[in-house]
């Protein structure tokens, strides 16, 4: 996890503190495990908003937010491109509808998704 964050110097101390077989070092590793855990996931959150915002997305969309029986969308296209296989072949999405229709809502749940 350390090397993950970048952080090799803390990772070299670890591995020699593991080679002593400190037995201090050997109680906190359960902390350190859940500290670099938040780190991690403080990260992950910080990184995903930077990317909606760089994006300039409304607001974060997925299709788990999404209510396919209030509109006329075709559910089972919407899943097939949200898996984002149209990337592949650089093919293009074009979404039509009415106001209300759910149009934003499907292109800022698939450029989250890709």
């Amino acid at each position: 996890m350390l090397r993950g964050l970048k952080m090799y110097g803390m990772a070299d101390a670890v591995s020699d503190l593991i080679e002593q077989g400190a037995p201090a070092f050997q109680a906190s590793v359960p902390i350190l495990s859940q500290l670099l855990k938040a780190e991690m996931t403080e990260r992950e959150v910080r990184s995903i908003a930077y990317h909606i915002k760089a994006a300039r997305f409304p607001a974060y969309k997925d299709l788990a937010g999404f209510d396919f029986t209030a509109s006329e969308v075709n559910e089972a296209l919407v899943r097939q491109l949200h898996r984002g296989d149209f990337t592949d072949s650089a093919g293009n999405v074009v979404l039509i509808g009415g106001p209300g229709t759910g149009k934003s809502h499907m292109a800022t749940a698939l450029g989250v998704q890709l």
